[in-house]
């Protein structure tokens, strides 16, 4: 039966969840209880008709509207075992939006439950556990908020109560700690709910201390009324859901910046200490947002003086393919470093890409120049790579040969790279490119930039005076435009200049 209730009392407290499926409406506020209604009515006058009922099949908790006795009986049963009850005939085909999971001790004798309503004038659904363990049962996945009551004893291994301490139903003296151990074990409960801490107004500085802890907010038992309590509630689950999502955003800013630095130290730092030429470098990932991608390169002086270059490109641009040009760059330089060159480096190479690849598809081509201490001369060893352009006073910019261009790597088992010997002469620019430079499109139609196209490029920029750093940043930006805007594929390109 339903139990009158004085109406200046309120009820324990609720905790709010992230449920997307059950967010609350944009409308309105109707904070009034809808005319007529008795909080204190029996639900049993409230229980939806079987046809209503099978318009929200998916409702299958027990939860109550409004009255402290429909709680109290409820929270008896298992979740669900009945069928939803419904506040009215104004509501019983639309589902509610909120439902409110309350925690308290003892709700036959708890004070009023008033009428709640969301913003939209929908009744929240309330639901009461007399423990923790029933508000375990309870916490299904449609629950947005928790109303905890801080007087309610907190579970045997979470307290260490003395022997003077009561049930935790309302005194105060030497129980401040376990009105905290009460909420963290909610907390840890339900770390993704809205939580209010109920107290009373003679304790406001525990409710302070709650809100500390995690709370989203606390409310006065004895000052409580529907109006406060609905306003609270929604208010606490839009904050909850707004930290959650500031928590979120400040989380993935964070691995951004770890991306960011991880790429950024996987890029090469040149070794050309004590050498006189001069290095610059040009690198444009195809993935957006990203900062590697599949295409690598790397520059480095050996103790005898030889200079050598490298610039090589994985098939595919994505974090598979960024993350082996990166291993077979290091292993270039380890294997440069070592003392290997030419065929014997190449084919060491492609043993490293043959057990690092995830798939036997994946190849990589490779361009390497050894430049000789005097800087007058280079060997070449192409893997299915583009031939670099070399220029210089007098001399148009030209490709160097590329007749002995061997297999790409990871094509061939055994394959060969023949080494072959090049003049520079005392002054010249060597530019090593992938092949992201030179197959972006020229205009609408399909054809391509292709080396020729580069070649006429680089040698008007250079005919206009541009060198090192500014020419390479010209040619990519030349090359973009003619593409009519990004480019598709990587693209990195690197340019080694020789001026006595």
């Amino acid at each position: 039966m339903p139990v009158p209730v004085p109406r200046q009392r309120a009820i324990p407290a609720v905790e709010c969840g992230q449920a997307p499926a059950a967010s609350p409406d944009s409308g309105p506020s109707t904070e009034q209880a809808p005319p007529g209604t008795n909080p204190a009515e029996h639900p049993a006058a409230r229980r939806e008709h079987p046809a209503e009922k099978r318009e929200n099949p998916t409702d299958t908790n027990t939860e109550t509207s409004t009255g402290t006795d429909a709680l109290g009986d409820r929270t008896q049963e298992p979740a669900a075992s009945a069928g939803p009850v419904t506040h009215g005939t104004a509501h019983s085909t639309t589902p509610t939006n909120l439902t409110l999971l309350l925690i308290e001790d003892d709700p036959a004798g708890s004070p009023i439950v008033p009428d709640l309503l969301d913003q939209s004038g929908k009744p929240i659904r309330v639901r009461t556990a007399r423990n923790l363990t029933e508000a375990e049962r309870l916490l299904t996945d449609d629950v947005h908020c928790i109303l905890l009551d801080l007087a309610l004893s907190a579970p045997a291994p979470a307290a260490a109560r003395t022997g003077g301490e009561g049930g935790g139903a309302g005194e105060d003296d030497g129980e401040g700690s376990d009105e905290l151990a009460v909420l963290r074990h909610v907390l840890e409960l339900a770390p993704r709910h809205a939580v209010l801490a109920l107290t009373s107004s003679s304790d406001a500085e525990r409710g302070a201390e709650a809100v500390a802890v995690g709370a989203q907010d606390y409310l006065f038992r004895d000052e409580l009324d529907g109006r406060l309590l609905s306003r609270a509630i929604r208010y606490a689950v839009e904050r909850k859901r707004s930290d959650s999502a500031e928590r979120r955003l400040a989380e993935g800013r964070v691995r951004a910046q770890e991306n960011r630095r991880l790429e950024r130290g996987l890029l090469p730092t040149p070794l050309l200490a004590g050498s006189p030429l001069r290095f610059a470098a040009r690198y444009r990932p195809g993935r957006s947002r990203a900062l590697l991608g599949g295409d690598f390169y790397d520059v480095v002086r050996t103790p005898d003086g030889t200079v050598h270059a490298m610039i090589g490109d994985v098939c595919g641009h994505g974090p598979d393919e960024a993350a082996l040009g990166v291993e077979l760059r290091i292993a270039w330089r380890a294997l440069t470093l070592a003392g290997l060159c030419g065929d014997e480096l190449l084919g060491t190479l492609q043993q490293v890409l043959e057990h690092e690849r995830s798939d036997e598809e994946i190849f990589a081509t490779l361009c390497a120049v050894d430049i000789a201490p005097d800087g007058r001369s280079a060997g070449l060893c192409l893997a299915g790579h583009p031939s670099p352009l070399v220029a210089g006073p007098g001399a148009p910019a030209r490709l160097l040969p590329y007749d002995n261009n061997g297999p790409a790597l990871g094509l061939l088992p055994g394959g060969r790279w023949p080494r072959t010997q090049v003049e520079l002469g005392a002054e010249w620019s060597l530019m090593l490119y992938t092949d992201g430079l030179i197959e972006g499109h020229v205009g609408e139609g399909r054809e391509r930039l292709g080396q020729d196209g580069m070649v006429e490029l680089v040698r008007r920029q250079i005919a206009e005076g541009l060198e090192g750093e500014r020419l390479l940043r010209a040619t990519v930006n030349e090359v973009r435009e003619l593409n009519g805007g990004e480019l598709a594929d990587d693209v990195a390109v690197v340019l080694l200049d020789r001026i006595p």
